[in-house]
């Protein structure tokens, strides 16, 4: 029996450009960026710790306790600030490396960063769409000699050269962590605009695709474009 990761090696090979990656927070917690679940308990650790409450051993228990309801990173984020201004700063700190993470190889790009930026530069794969608001992947894209045409917003889509044009396409769905545009909340991340939208479906549409670190939970737009997407000429992993 063939497994599935030698079945993708082998159509990776066989069809360059065919596949588009499609990339979560999972893929850049080896670098010690947070997922949206930690930093959502490590947010409600710091506010308890500004109620005085302080050393508890599972502090989405805590939360369940207080108030009734089960932990969600849009929720807390929602009630913690009034601006995406202000959510854009909060986020900073867990994304942007200090002196002392780049020293001791933390928020850097990993050696799944890496392999992805060979494949673009190789040319297997040349459209890539995340939901990570960090820089690690344009980092090593740039190391390997790859600038790729980065999207982060409706702006971005207006001004940026085709896709089918572009050695590597990268759509920042939710934004950069250095844009206060970021989409955090449910309202947010409920829908996407028509333009982004259209590129999604074709997208999906004209690509096979490889998911790694998403898990569909929070993002209810994406999963939307997934779930409606007509074709299904190539498959996913």
């Amino acid at each position: 029996m063939i497994d599935p990761s030698t079945s993708l090696a082998f159509s990776l090979f066989e069809n360059k450009g065919v596949y588009a990656l499609l990339l979560g927070s999972g893929l850049s917690r080896a670098a010690q960026i947070p997922t949206g679940w930690e930093i959502t308990i490590d947010l409600i650790r710091r506010v308890a710790d500004l109620q005085g409450t302080a050393g508890e051993q599972d502090w989405a228990a805590w939360y369940r306790q207080q108030t009734g309801i089960e932990p969600d990173y849009s929720a807390i984020l929602d009630a913690l600030t009034t601006t995406p201004d202000e959510r854009r700063s909060i986020l900073h700190s867990y994304i942007e490396p200090t002196a002392e993470d780049i020293s001791e190889g933390r928020k850097v790009p990993t050696k799944a960063h890496h392999a992805i930026a060979w494949l673009v530069r190789e040319g297997f794969v040349r459209v890539v769409v995340t939901t990570n608001f960090d820089r690690l992947l344009e980092n090593a894209l740039r190391e390997a000699g790859v600038e790729p045409t980065v999207i982060r917003s409706d702006d971005d889509l207006r001004g940026a050269i085709p896709l089918i044009h572009s050695q590597c396409f990268f759509l920042k769905l939710h934004g950069d962590y250095m844009d206060t545009r970021i989409k955090n909340t449910d309202e947010e991340l409920g829908a996407y605009s028509p333009a982004l939208n259209g590129l999604l479906d074709r997208i999906l549409d004209d690509h096979g695709l490889i998911v790694c670190g998403w898990s569909g939970d929070w993002d209810h737009a994406l999963l939307a474009a997934m779930t409606r997407a007509p074709n299904r000429r190539f498959p996913t992993f």
